[in-house]
């Protein structure tokens, strides 16, 4: 009895031992399967927040660009133009695109016995300055002369434009971005409120007012006239072209006409050695821009010169010519003839 009753313990024995590994391994095994899924899903959401965040985070070059930059804002109003798909000339125009400025004769210091410096102001209105109006389109764009400024200036002078500089002075100290001559040009971004069919204020836009290219018709230039005692010559060199327009701010106050920027005259050389100046009573050819400062084929009254001037005035700051323009302009007449009387009195005969 002692002997079956061991053998049915021993034999209880071995069937829980083989049921409690059994349900070992299985529970290992879902173990296991639960441990594989949490690390795939915790992989999967890995991807995602890392996708996620790159999206967020990184952007390509040109998406940056385009949002960041107003074309409005931060661009010139240059016309576009299209270029002609067939040759627009019965000859071929090749000669403009290889001109290029000839040097300055080098002026030495001690050959210099006379300086002076003057500041004149050119209206394009007047008869002998309508080239500057002249406002066709041509392959390298729209030639008005402040569509050329504008073009070099948007080009800057990485790419074949030049700097342009503040109106702070006209000793060119202060270079200016492109966005800051487009906010000058045009008075810069404005909120304007957009109403709804009730009357009320639904939204407000961000709007920048159109510049008309025609409302600059006042150009000054910035020159110096040297007497060179070595080839007996009075040499005009010009330094630097400013539009002016007539500034009124958004409250409204009227700050008269200002001047917008300055450009160097030097760097814009060969720039205007590139278009040509409309001249409708040459059959034969065209002179380019550069040619026509240097032949002095403009006019300009001056309003401001070094000549007998200890205040550093300009002539509508003289007393007695403040309230007159006529007498501003017989000055600067005046100034002209001082210049020329004293070349004329270096000769004798």
């Amino acid at each position: 009895m002692n002997t079956n009753y061991m053998k049915n313990v021993m034999i209880k024995f071995f069937v829980l031992a083989f049921c409690f590994a059994l349900a070992t391994q299985v529970t290992s095994a879902q173990t296991k399967r639960t441990a594989v899924k949490r690390t795939v899903k915790k992989r999967t959401t890995a991807k995602r927040t890392t996708n996620s965040k790159t999206k967020a985070n990184i952007h390509p070059a040109s998406t940056v660009d385009t949002v960041a930059i107003d074309l409005k804002v931060d661009s010139l109003p240059i016309e576009t133009v299209k270029k002609s798909l067939r040759t627009d000339d019965a000859i071929e125009r090749n000669l403009v695109k290889d001109r290029t400025p000839l040097a300055y004769e080098n002026l030495r210091e001690d050959d210099a016995v006379y300086r002076q410096k003057i500041w004149r102001e050119i209206d394009i209105r007047e008869k002998m300055n309508l080239p500057f109006r002249y406002s066709a389109n041509e392959n390298n764009g729209n030639q008005r002369f402040i569509s050329i400024l504008f073009k070099a200036i948007q080009d800057g002078p990485d790419n074949g434009g030049v700097t342009v500089f503040a109106p702070i002075d006209d000793r060119f100290t202060t270079p200016m971005t492109v966005g800051e001559v487009a906010k000058t040009i045009s008075g810069g971004a404005v909120s304007v409120p957009i109403y709804d069919s009730v009357g009320g204020i639904s939204r407000y836009e961000t709007k920048v007012a159109e510049v008309n290219l025609d409302s600059f018709y006042i150009f000054r230039i910035k020159e110096e006239v040297i007497f060179d005692k070595e080839s007996s010559r009075l040499f005009w060199r010009i330094l630097g072209i400013a539009p002016v327009k007539n500034v009124v701010t958004s409250a409204g106050v009227n700050l008269g006409p200002t001047e917008l920027f300055w450009v160097y005259y030097p760097d814009m050389r060969p720039i205007f050695a590139k278009y040509e100046a409309y001249n409708g009573k040459n059959y034969g050819a065209r002179m380019t821009w550069e040619e026509l400062f240097e032949s002095r084929f403009f006019y300009g009254r001056v309003i401001k010169s070094t000549l007998d001037n200890p205040y550093n005035q300009s002539l509508s700051e003289y007393q007695g010519l403040k309230d007159s323009k006529i007498l501003q302009l017989y000055e600067g007449e005046n100034i002209k003839d001082k210049i020329f009387n004293y070349e004329q009195s270096l000769w004798s005969y």
